[in-house]
């Protein structure tokens, strides 16, 4: 079953968010193996990123790297952890 993933990085800005995907990726507009669905930009008071991995467990494989990463710090990265919301896509078009 698909699982999506939105983060809400409070105060959170563009310039983070590609600083945070060129040291997790290496360059932009790569997603890794296992998300389907990626989409980022401005919200209200920050930055939304919403995914969908084509499982629960691609997605927890997908944290057991990148948490520690941003944990440690990725100089111009997100400064704060994410507000998370996690849910079982049951219906996925695209």
């Amino acid at each position: 079953m698909a699982y999506g993933v939105t983060h809400f990085f409070p105060g959170g800005t563009k310039e983070q968010y590609e600083a945070t995907m060129m040291a997790a990726h290496g360059r932009m507009g790569v997603i890794p193996k296992g998300q389907i669905f990626h989409a980022a930009g401005p919200a209200p008071g920050g930055w939304r990123i919403t995914g969908v991995h084509d499982s629960k467990e691609n997605w927890d494989l997908f944290t057991e790297a990148f948490y520690p990463m941003l944990k440690d710090g990725i100089e111009g990265g997100f400064t704060t952890p994410p507000e998370e919301l996690t849910w079982d896509v049951t219906h996925f078009y695209s």
